[in-house]
């Protein structure tokens, strides 16, 4: 579901978003991540796997399908993550957003041609943006310490637990036919990392420390619904961080 360096990079991709150019410097009155030795060995595997891996096939599936291919091969997976965010709004008590994803699926999975044009958006549906990670959030689990998991990225404990939920209540995991499933998760994984390429110069001084703030930073935004009192960003609008 979540590629080693989708997770790494999507830090750099939501400083670009935001105009933010440098991560926070600043201590952390509570210590984050009490397992910062063990999180920088992971690190450094996670990024040879993707230097040496995913991203030159990530690079090559860029050369070779035309930008509106890709648009298409993306909007597809929203729309099944559609579902999987109708259904969280449902454990959340928020039924409306529930309605609102449940009825984004439907008409893409149909008149968007099993969800490869976003059909809804033009019709003015927005999606509600949410995962199991937020929905414990809610439910007023802590997210516990920072963890940099092998070939995920960063995560904290919350944030873990809600991307294994995610996984297996997903439409892909469902498929009976194993090479099937395999390859939608592998398509996946090279489609969303593509889409970071151009974020990755944006990563500056020291790479651990800046993904695991700005990642740590984007999960208290997204959970808090945009309000976080902080000075690390500004954020002018709502991203999407899949945990």
């Amino acid at each position: 579901m979540n590629a080693t360096s989708r997770s790494l990079l999507l830090a750099a991709l939501l400083l670009l978003e935001s105009g933010c150019a440098t991560a926070r410097t600043t201590d952390e009155p509570v210590n984050q991540d009490p397992f910062e030795g063990l999180n920088r060995a992971v690190f450094v595997f996670n990024d040879n796997v993707d230097r040496w891996a995913l991203a030159p096939v990530a690079r090559s599936y860029q050369m070779i399908m035309p930008n509106f291919a890709q648009r298409g091969v993306s909007n597809f997976f929203a729309n099944l993550y559609d579902l999987n965010g109708a259904l969280n709004a449902v454990l959340q008590g928020r039924f409306r957003n529930a309605a609102q994803n449940s009825g984004r699926f439907v008409v893409n999975s149909t008149v968007g041609m099993f969800g490869f044009v976003d059909v809804a958006s033009e019709m003015g549906i927005s999606p509600y943006r949410t995962d199991f990670g937020h929905t414990l959030a809610i439910w007023g689990v802590g997210s516990g310490p920072y963890l940099m998991v092998p070939f995920l990225g960063p995560r904290t404990v919350r944030s873990a637990t809600g991307t294994a939920f995610d996984t297996v209540a997903s439409l892909q995991w469902q498929v009976n036919d194993s090479v099937t499933r395999n390859w939608l998760f592998g398509i996946e994984i090279v489609d969303n990392r593509a889409a970071l390429t151009s974020a990755e110069g944006l990563i500056t001084g020291d790479r651990y420390i800046f993904i695991r703030d700005a990642y740590l930073q984007q999960r208290e935004y997204f959970v808090k619904g945009g309000v976080v009192e902080d000075s690390f960003s500004d954020f002018d609008e709502e991203f999407d961080w899949e945990e």
